[in-house]
């Protein structure tokens, strides 16, 4: 069954690989990736509930903006977050767009007769304008596993990754390693994504949401 898909993002950051449709004099930036995400929405069974390219709103005030985003997550069942090199301001999380929100769609809302529920939320992990990923996902081929650099996000995405109530553990090279699906907000490298298609990676959001009372959720921001 398909699902609405909202996308939280940093619409102008430009510390992204170059995608190979775009003409070499134009910068590439993550509303780019969003571009081509949103034609796999259409061209699959989901919605898309972001905004398109076209619904410019960058002349209305801040509070309008909050209005339609807040409608948009609240019709919504699954979030996707767009990690990026760039996606971090020096202002406070509160008043920055991704954090508000991730926490918007995790949150339990009500509206007249309407209720919305707390949102799947999957990261995807766009490549950084040298085609890497190691600003947040670095991989230790000796233990299988991946270290992500969780202090790198927004407190509300951090905090809600190796949440798992009961984390199923095993040590290797005097490391701790978490095993299986251990945060609730599951992270995917854009390649990957690409390579297994979304679908895959849509389920193990959905599939977190429908466990959700083992995660410790965390859904306001400080």
């Amino acid at each position: 069954m398909g699902k609405k898909i909202f996308i939280s993002y940093k619409y102008a950051d430009s510390l992204v690989e170059r995608l190979p449709n775009i003409p070499l004099f134009e910068e590439t930036t993550v509303r780019n990736y969003v571009d081509e995400i949103q034609e796999m929405i259409d061209d699959g069974d989901h919605i898309n509930k972001g905004e398109n390219d076209d619904e410019d709103m960058s002349s209305l005030a801040d509070s309008t903006i909050g209005s339609k985003l807040g409608d948009k997550i609240f019709d919504s069942t699954v979030t996707l977050v767009m990690i990026s090199k760039g996606m971090k301001t020096n202002e406070p999380e509160k008043e920055q767009w991704i954090p508000w929100e991730v926490s918007y769609s995790l949150r339990e809302q009500s509206r007249q007769e309407q209720n919305s529920k707390t949102n799947a939320v999957l990261a995807l992990v766009l490549p950084d304008e040298n085609g890497s990923y190691e600003y947040f996902i670095t991989h230790n081929k000796e233990c299988g596993s991946r270290t992500l650099n969780t202090p790198f996000l927004f407190d509300i995405l951090k905090s809600n990754m190796f949440n798992i109530k009961n984390p199923d553990t095993s040590e290797c090279n005097g490391k701790t390693l978490y095993n299986g699906y251990s945060s609730y907000i599951h992270s995917v490298k854009w390649s990957d994504f690409l390579k297994y298609g979304m679908n895959k990676y849509i389920e193990i959001a959905v599939n977190n949401y429908k466990n959700r009372e083992k995660f410790n959720i965390r859904k306001k921001l400080k």
